[in-house]
C-alpha cells in the first residue's frame, strides 16, 4: 500500500496529473490513483489522517472469520474464539477484545428462556387448533390460569458502577403462595390465593366461589371456559362440575403457555410485587391482590384482543414457540 502511494506521489510530483496515465504506468487501478490524487489536492500528502485510539485488532478477513465462527457455533465462549484466533488466523486478542468486537457485530450474549419441550405432534396440534379457533369470537371468552409466586425473587435489574458488590440476601428456604386467576374482555372475573396442594375438589370449589358467580354477572349465560390440560382440570369431580355450570368449554392444546394471556398478566404482576420487596408471606398475599385489583381494564381489552394475532403466529410458526 506504501509503494502504490509512493508511486502516484512521484508521478504527481514530477508533472504528471493525468491519472489514467499514471494507472498506466505503475499498474495501479485507476479507482486508487483518484482516491490518492484527491488526498494529494485536499491535504497535500498521501498520508491518513491522524486517528483517534488504537487501531482495531480484529479486520479484514479475520473479522469476517469471527462472524463465521459465531454463526456455526453461538455458544462458543470468548476465551474459545480467541485461541481460536490465535491458532488459525496468527491474531493474539484478549478475549475482551473478541466480545467487544462480537457486540460491534450486533451479537448480545444471552441466556435462553427455558420453556417446555414441544414433540412434533404438539406442533401438529398447536397449528390446527390455531386454524380451528382463528376467527372466533373470543370477547365471550374467560381465560384462567394458575401459577405461584415465591418470596425474595431476584429477577430486577440494577445499574451499578461496581456489579461483583451487587447482592441480595436470600433466605435458604423461601415461601410461596399459588394463585389460580380469570379474566375477560369486560374484567376481572376473580383471583384466589392457597397455600395447600390443589386437587380436584379443591379446584371445583374455587370454580363455585370465584369463577361461578362473577362470569354470570358479567355474561349471564353466553359465554365459554378456557383452561389448560392440568389433570386437575380433567379429573371427574372438575368435569361433572363443569358440565353442569359452564355453558362451553374450549379446546385447549397442550404445552402451550405462549398462547394464554393470563400468562402476559402474571408476568406484569410479579414484576410489579418484586419491585414492593415483600418481607413475609402475608405482604406478598397483600401486594398480590392489591396489584390484581390495580389491572387496567385497557390491559385486559388488549390481551384477549390479541388472540387472533397469537392464532396467525402459531400457523406461521408451524407450532413453533411464539413471541407472546
Amino acid at each position: 500500500m506504501k509503494t502504490n502511494r509512493s508511486a502516484i506521489l512521484h508521478f504527481w510530483q514530477n508533472g504528471e496529473r493525468s491519472p489514467a496515465a499514471i494507472s498506466r504506468m505503475t499498474k495501479i487501478s485507476i479507482r486508487t490513483v483518484n482516491y490518492n490524487i484527491k488526498k494529494i489536492k485536499e491535504q497535500g500528502t498521501i498520508e491518513d489522517r491522524p486517528r483517534q485510539g488504537r487501531p482495531r485488532k480484529i479486520t479484514g478477513t479475520n473479522n469476517i472469520a469471527l462472524g463465521q465462527w459465531i454463526r456455526r457455533d453461538n455458544e462458543s465462549t470468548s476465551k474459545q474464539l480467541a485461541h481460536k484466533l490465535l491458532y488459525e488466523r496468527d491474531l493474539s486478542v484478549s478475549v475482551w477484545t473478541v466480545r467487544r468486537q462480537l457486540e460491534r457485530l450486533g451479537y448480545t450474549s444471552t441466556l435462553p428462556r427455558g420453556t417446555p419441550m414441544l414433540t412434533q405432534q404438539h406442533k401438529n396440534a398447536r397449528v390446527q387448533w390455531a386454524i380451528k379457533h382463528k376467527n372466533d369470537d373470543w370477547s365471550r371468552t374467560i381465560f384462567t390460569d394458575e401459577t405461584c409466586y415465591q418470596l425474595f425473587r431476584n429477577t430486577i435489574r440494577r445499574w451499578s458502577l461496581n456489579p461483583s458488590a451487587e447482592v441480595k440476601r436470600i433466605p435458604k428456604n423461601r415461601q410461596k403462595i399459588m394463585v389460580w386467576g380469570g379474566i375477560s374482555i369486560k374484567g376481572l372475573i376473580g383471583c384466589h390465593s392457597f397455600r395447600n396442594i390443589m386437587d380436584g375438589p379443591y379446584f371445583v370449589r374455587i370454580l363455585q366461589d370465584h369463577l361461578i358467580p362473577n362470569a354470570k354477572n358479567q355474561f349471564g349465560r353466553r359465554w365459554r371456559l378456557q383452561m389448560d390440560n392440568d389433570p386437575k382440570h380433567r379429573s371427574r369431580v372438575a368435569q361433572d362440575f363443569l358440565s353442569r355450570e359452564t355453558p362451553e368449554v374450549i379446546d385447549w392444546p397442550s404445552n402451550s403457555l405462549d398462547v394464554n394471556p393470563v400468562e402476559n398478566l402474571w408476568a406484569i404482576i410479579e414484576r410489579r410485587i418484586e419491585k414492593r420487596k415483600p418481607g413475609n408471606i402475608e405482604e406478598l398475599n397483600n401486594f398480590l391482590h392489591e396489584e390484581w385489583n390495580n389491572i387496567d381494564i385497557n390491559l385486559l381489552s388488549h390481551l384477549v384482543n390479541s388472540m387472533k394475532t397469537r392464532c396467525l403466529a402459531l400457523i406461521e410458526s408451524k407450532g413453533e414457540r411464539i413471541n407472546y
